[in-house]
């Protein structure tokens, strides 16, 4: 097996020794275990009470659950895939450029879509409440991405650090 820690031509520049060490960190276990176990219970719900809730919803709250039911587990199953690459990477069974290759990043995905589906409202509790838990863990995973693999010339911009720029450009701090 080649070394993972050398830096390889990238895309900007990433630290490589960073995404090591944080594939090796605490931090990175306790997402990846908080990952994997949402995922688990997603799946359990869905196949279990969840499949009977949606029985008993009208027509256009099951096609809502329907439409949600599959965003959650298309990004639930984004972030595993991800966080199964990075422990690919620390454990040496794959190469750093190819973890930051497009197709294994998050960042290239859209954040949290912005349309609801229509009877959304009449979803299950527990759904709503995996929806909600599996968008933070995705937006997580997702700037830990961005952070891990983008480097300061990255060609996609940050729309938070350029509203403060331009907050500081136009008061002076």
């Amino acid at each position: 097996m080649t070394e993972t820690n050398q830096p390889s031509p990238l895309k900007g520049q990433i630290d490589a020794q960073r995404v090591v060490d944080f594939a090796r960190s605490e931090l990175f276990e306790r997402t990846f275990k908080e990952g994997m176990a949402l995922v688990e219970e997603t799946a359990a719900y869905l196949d279990g009470p969840g499949r009977a809730a949606s029985k008993r919803l009208s027509r256009a709250a099951a096609l809502a659950y329907a439409g949600e039911s599959m965003r959650l587990t298309t990004r639930l199953m984004q972030v595993a895939s991800w966080l199964l690459v990075q422990r690919a990477v620390r454990d040496g069974e794959i190469q750093l450029a190819e973890a930051a290759s497009e197709k294994y990043r998050l960042i290239s995905r859209d954040a949290q879509p912005s349309t609801p589906f229509a009877g959304g409202d009449e979803l299950p509790e527990a759904l709503r409440t995996l929806i909600g838990r599996g968008a933070a863990i995705f937006e997580r995973v997702r700037r830990l991405d961005e952070t891990m693999y983008e480097g300061g010339d990255s060609e996609i911009a940050n729309p938070v650090s350029d509203q403060m720029a331009k907050l500081h450009q136009a008061f002076g701090r």
